[in-house]
């Protein structure tokens, strides 16, 4: 079997709406395929989540179509993190659960993509069948055999509770002001009932999507609006999250904004980690801070598929990227932004610590991150050539201080590479990554 993948990504399939796959036909048919697969190991019902971006009931109906034309009973949920059908695919024993969201991306993509029966990704196998099925003929099955769709009522309860039983019972944030930013997106009618049902006041930020405005300024990828908030309203601290609701941004009383890096360093210290994944963009800063408390740090490539494998290779718990994506094994099956967020207050009650004091054994050193537009895909190899790794090499003389850190990676979505430069002193990265990419510019060229 190839192991070649002609329509999945690292994350199931995403794209522009309305281009090839990310349309409605296709996805008729991958709706099919997918219950295809499923028929021939036994059926079983699906479970369809969407967030709320508007081109959802197009892409609702068109699973709900395939499935019924494979023969699969389908459980519609409506708008619900992505962490959320992970979890009602796992309890209310579904065999799959398929999530249509393009995350953190602009309303006009959209993208779907799937969890197993246990709440995990998809093992490749079953998506290497799906393909096979996308490339056969679409049959319907005999009238009597057509499945039924059915909503599930209680879904956004059910997965509150699930949230508020990730902390310890006795947890209560009591006299805590905390400002709540759902980005317009899935979580926009769970979260706040989340934190204000253990106790918080709770301002709504970003509570009100109408098809179009998710992610759009706002949420997890713009954490300066939520700062600007917090600092306005006097309030304890603010949680930004994306359009899906699988990532989480904080923001400090201060208005200190606090990426991934630094909430998992606050889970790792307050858990005492057995051990930390991180990803080759993990600030060094991180991995320096969790040896001095003794705690095992490994990166991965980027991307979630790839730090929840590392967990699974190593048998650890916490992992997360510095984008907010944060994965604890022994709370959620896949990153939870509510989840995280919880824990991260977790240890502030139990610390009686802000967040900034929390993580102020934390030192990120300077990072800058500069994206260069290619005009076609790197080859493979092509950044192993001696010319390239000279070109790195002088780069990285030039900066100061003993920790430094150059890296070229080419982008998994988009023609770009992204250069990132490291290192103790601000000016000196900044100066030396401007240099490095116009010089990538040119060898490039």
């Amino acid at each position: 079997m190839t192991t070649e993948r002609k329509y999945f990504g690292t994350d199931g399939i995403r794209g522009k709406v309305g281009q090839f796959p990310v349309n409605a036909e296709f996805i008729l048919k991958l709706g099919w395929a997918v219950g295809k697969v499923l028929s021939a190991d036994g059926g079983g019902k699906v479970l369809i989540g969407k967030d709320t971006r508007i081109s959802g009931y197009m892409f609702e109906s068109a699973l709900e179509a395939g499935l019924s034309a494979a023969g699969i009973d389908i459980h519609l949920l409506g708008p619900m993190p992505t962490p959320a059908i992970a979890y009602l695919t796992r309890t209310l024993r579904a065999r799959a659960g398929i999530v249509i969201s393009a995350s953190h991306n602009p309303y006009s993509d959209n993208g779907i993509k799937f969890f197993s029966a246990q709440g995990t990704k998809l093992p490749d196998a079953f998506e290497h069948a799906i393909e096979q099925k996308l490339d056969q003929p679409m049959i319907t099955v005999d009238s009597a055999q057509l499945g039924k769709a059915a909503r599930v009522e209680d879904a956004r309860g059910r997965y509150i509770e699930f949230c508020k039983s990730t902390v310890p019972a006795h947890t209560s944030l009591r006299g805590m002001k905390i400002v709540v930013d759902c980005a317009n997106g899935a979580t926009y009618n769970i979260a706040p009932d989340v934190f204000r049902e253990l106790g918080a006041d709770v301002v709504e930020l970003n509570t009100e999507p109408d098809g179009f405005n998710i992610n759009a300024n706002c949420g997890s990828t713009k954490p300066e609006v939520l700062r600007q908030r917090v600092l306005a309203d006097k309030a304890d601290l603010g949680i930004a999250l994306d359009g899906d609701g699988d990532r989480v941004i904080m923001v400090g009383h201060d208005g200190k904004i606090l990426d991934g890096d630094d909430l998992v360093y606050i889970i790792a210290k307050h858990t005492a980690a057995t051990g930390v994944v991180g990803t080759i963009m993990s600030n060094l800063g991180l991995e320096l801070a969790l040896n001095d408390l003794k705690i095992p740090f490994m990166r991965s490539k980027v991307g979630d598929r790839y730090v929840m494998e590392t967990l699974k290779q190593k048998g650890w718990e916490l992992g997360g990227e510095p984008s907010g994506h944060i994965i604890c094994l022994d709370k959620q099956t896949t990153g939870d932004g509510i989840v995280a967020g919880l824990q991260v207050l977790a240890a502030m009650l139990a610390s009686g610590k802000t967040l900034t004091d929390l993580c102020k054994d934390l030192k990120k050193f300077p990072q800058t991150m500069i994206n260069i537009a290619l005009n076609t895909p790197l080859t493979n190899g092509r950044l192993d050539q001696p010319e390239i790794k000279k070109v790195i090499a002088e780069a990285e003389s030039r900066l100061n201080g003993s920790h430094r850190r150059i890296l070229l990676r080419p982008s998994g979505t988009e023609p770009l590479l992204r250069v990132m430069v490291e290192g103790e002193d601000a000016e000196c990265v900044s100066t030396v990554a401007h240099e490095l990419a116009d010089i990538m510019r040119n060898v490039l060229a």
